[in-house]
């Protein structure tokens, strides 16, 4: 029998899946064969502070068959909540964990993200070459803007010819959940999986943070220290508003906790 979908702990509004990484590809695999068509979010707290304030990709967020808790910072507020989740499903590591699976199950993945044919060509060998037997059918550089529903159709044909089981979305929050929202009906792909960035970290374009800077929810610093002109604006926005908002929701979540236990 397959594996349910997870259910969530709502963090300001965005329900997060109570989910591990073996879980998550336990139901890919499911999906897949099922032929279920599916998308699933990856969030971090740029995604939840997002989602307050752009209606299309709480859409998107919200239609999503999933959402798994990227963010460290997220994990910790969930668990605040009552949740026990013994870490994040980051979204770098569930690709590559996704990929060495596949170079023995054979399911077939297909690319949509990057800057360039080159840095695709360049993401798609270093895969190859770190997972044998992994088959990657296609991939496709994006343009940075909306698509017009001609470019939509001429993208769904190139990836539905591909045979791909699998599509992996790299273009950074919001537009990857508001694409798979809008492509989702259109592709035949079981399963569509936004992961941001972590083309650019597998394709080494992009440092990630070491590990011990990831397990103390730092790796946003460590972001900032290497794209500072792109990503100030971000985390000097996003960060505080995010830690305001749940000290109001956990503050809420005890006085609501309180009531009960004085009523019992």
């Amino acid at each position: 029998m397959p594996p349910p979908d997870p259910a969530a702990v709502e963090i300001l509004g965005v329900p997060l899946a109570l989910t591990d990484y073996e879980h998550t590809l336990k139901w890919m695999d499911a999906a897949v064969a099922e032929r279920r068509r599916t998308y699933v979010c990856v969030a971090a707290v740029h995604t939840v502070m997002l989602f307050q304030e752009d209606p299309e990709l709480r859409e998107a967020v919200l239609a999503s068959t999933f959402t798994v808790p990227d963010g460290q910072p997220l994990v910790w507020a969930m668990n605040a909540l009552g949740a026990s989740l013994s870490r994040r499903v980051y979204g770098p590591d569930l690709m590559a964990k996704a990929c060495a699976r596949a170079a023995t199950t054979g399911t077939r993945m297909f690319l949509y993200g990057t800057k360039s044919e080159a840095a695709l060509a360049a993401l798609t060998r270093t895969l190859e070459e770190r997972y044998p037997g992994l088959r990657i059918v296609g991939g496709h550089p994006p343009v940075f803007r909306p698509l017009s529903p001609a470019e939509q159709a001429e993208v769904a044909a190139k990836i539905n010819a591909s045979g791909a089981d699998v599509v992996w979305v790299g273009l950074g929050v919001p537009r990857q959940e508001k694409w798979m929202h809008a492509m989702r009906s259109q592709l035949d792909a079981p399963v569509l999986v936004g992961v941001g960035a972590a083309f650019d970290f597998h394709a080494g374009t992009v440092r990630q943070a070491p590990a011990w800077l990831q397990r103390m929810g730092m790796e946003w610093a460590f972001r900032l220290a290497m794209e500072p002109r792109r990503l100030w604006r971000r985390y000097a926005k996003y960060n505080p508003l995010f830690v305001a908002g749940f000290a109001r929701q956990y503050l809420g979540h005890l006085r609501s906790r309180s009531r009960r236990t004085g009523s019992a």
